[in-house]
């Protein structure tokens, strides 16, 4: 597994070329992935100007910003991705954002089918849902926490349809995108500064 991380981290995009790369393919209507559908690059153009919206707007609270910032063991977050992934779009500028206020945190972010090995050491119930964001120690490369596929409300709110109806159907997805946009990457923000509680009280131990 750790030559797996490796080499994982070797070939990690930063957000800023990640955001290049979804640029360049809004403007040749493609998007990233194996499944070359005309769905999935309108959802890579969509989600393009979802995260231009989340990088504008996102807010973080003076209390969040204090416990953001006392977090002090360098860690780097590989973020396993897609261009059409809606939950990406929405969760990836919200990680930028804590990182922005924490220089103990490295910020990369690799393509899910281009990196099979990686997914499928990270499965959630068996399947290669992402984003999902791996917390490793940049010391001893150990994997000290994930995070994901999505913030916990959205997956609770996901797990209580499943369990009503089998399955998510295109209504309830348009809704989970509601859900999203009105909770403005606010839990998002909560799961992950508690994270790095959780991360600094074990290393502290």
């Amino acid at each position: 597994m750790k030559s797996v991380i490796k080499s994982s981290l070797s070939n990690g995009m930063t957000y800023e070329a990640y955001r290049d790369l979804m640029a360049r393919l809004v403007e040749t209507h493609a998007t990233t992935g194996l499944e070359q559908t005309e769905a999935y690059k309108n959802f890579t153009k969509l989600n393009d100007r979802r995260m231009k919206r989340w990088e504008k707007t996102i807010k973080i609270s003076d209390g969040l910003k204090k416990r953001i910032k006392a977090f002090n063991l360098d860690i780097t977050w590989l973020v396993i991705s897609e261009s059409w992934c809606g939950d990406a779009a929405h969760v990836l500028p919200v990680l930028k954002h804590i990182a922005n206020l924490n220089k103990h945190i490295t910020y990369k972010i690799v393509l899910r089918d281009e990196n099979p090995e990686l997914m499928n050491a990270f499965l959630t119930h068996g399947t290669r849902s992402i984003p999902k964001v791996i917390f490793i120690d940049n010391n001893t490369n150990e994997i000290l926490e994930t995070y994901g596929p999505r913030p916990s409300e959205a997956t609770t709110y996901v797990q209580r349809f499943k369990a009503k109806n089998g399955k998510l159907t295109p209504e309830f997805k348009e809704d989970l995108q509601y859900w999203y946009n009105n909770d403005k990457g606010q839990n998002v923000l909560n799961d992950v500064t508690e994270l790095l509680c959780q991360i600094k009280s074990k290393v502290c131990l």
